[in-house]
């Protein structure tokens, strides 16, 4: 009798999910992956027309637009893999860390220039990454040096070569997830990139960590700098106002995911809900700091390390705790270093 409890105890501990790792695969990829980029393309799609109506780098409908757009990649940067690491597409849509100042170097040269690529997509393309992308065009329409260098006829041409290149990036995306890489994580093969369920849920599983760990140590840490020398300056999008709200996005983007891998892990679940909850509403206590320029006082400053702490418990979950009932790891990513 004690051998057939035991049995029983065993059976009952182990997770659900785990007799077919293939449902959460699929889950996340029809709830999380294909909606994701399917919302990045019809905003950008939005953005580049908007452009080719109003190119004027003070417009509110061509703002509107990029904050939309925005919004929408960050709800899938944390996805760098497939599709979006093809052709470095990523760093076509986000350079950034800029630690060399390359943006407003590339787009001083090509405006100071009237370089010609801004008039064809295929030799647009070929231009410096560094002035491609959303982080190029928040240069275009919100700094004051940029947005006065040149002419307005060039710059407008400049803006939609941008947005037209971010909706080019996105499609492609999109075309690529829908038209054979989501068949690739759903079906291992030995020729494929993942040659069983449990590394396909192993790639979602280091896309959510990798996810957290950019928002603690980049978004975050950069601005933060030490304490003897804060870097408010170094904070993401500081120039349009968004730094907490790209935070915010990702956050909650993040929880989608991993509610979806914690499905079938009741208490992950639980622990993750608690977390995600907990952090996100300390965001809501940033509000008035969305550039973290506060992070120069010491309230400001208290107030941003309490988030950062906030996700770093949240990875502490994801790698102790749903990590092992997943019977994956995060492995080694390009934030860990040498």
């Amino acid at each position: 009798m004690r051998l057939l409890a035991l049995t029983a105890s065993l059976l009952l501990s182990q997770p659900a999910w785990a007799l077919d790792p293939a449902t959460l695969v699929d889950t996340a990829i029809d709830a999380h992956v294909l909606p994701g980029f399917a919302a990045l393309t019809e905003a950008s799609g939005t953005l580049k027309n908007t452009a080719a109506q109003d190119c004027a780098s003070d417009s509110s409908a061509l703002r509107a637009a990029y904050h939309q757009s925005f919004d929408a990649w960050m709800a899938v940067s944390h996805l760098r893999f497939g599709p979006t690491e093809e052709g470095e597409r990523a760093f076509s849509m986000a350079f950034w860390p800029d630690t060399k100042g390359f943006t407003p170097k590339a787009l001083s040269r090509l405006i100071t220039a009237k370089d010609p690529a801004a008039f064809d997509e295929d030799a647009f393309a070929e231009v410096s990454i560094a002035a491609h992308g959303f982080f190029a065009l928040e240069f275009l329409l919100y700094d004051k040096r940029i947005q006065t260098l040149g002419s307005d006829a060039y710059r407008c041409t400049l803006i939609q070569a941008v947005t037209n290149d971010i909706d080019r990036n996105a499609t492609e995306i999109l075309n690529d997830w829908q038209n054979g890489y989501a068949d690739l994580m759903r079906t291992p093969s030995e020729d494929g990139p993942y040659t069983t369920d449990l590394a396909a849920v192993a790639e979602l599983f280091k896309a959510l960590d990798t996810g957290l760990q950019f928002n603690a140590d980049a978004r975050l840490g950069r601005p933060l700098g030490t304490f003897d020398k804060p870097r408010p300056l170094r904070a993401e999008a500081r120039r349009s106002e968004r730094s907490l709200q790209n935070i915010s996005v990702s956050l909650e983007a993040l929880e989608q995911l991993a509610a979806l891998m914690a499905a079938q892990t009741p208490s992950q679940a639980d622990s993750l809900t608690a977390a995600f909850s907990l952090t996100l509403g300390q965001a809501t206590e940033l509000e008035n700091d969305p550039a973290f320029a506060g992070v120069s006082d010491i309230q400001g400053r208290l107030r941003v390390e309490i988030l950062q702490q906030y996700i770093g418990n949240i990875r502490d979950i994801v790698l102790q705790e749903l990590g092992p009932a997943l019977d994956v790891s995060a492995g080694f990513n390009a934030l860990d270093g040498d």
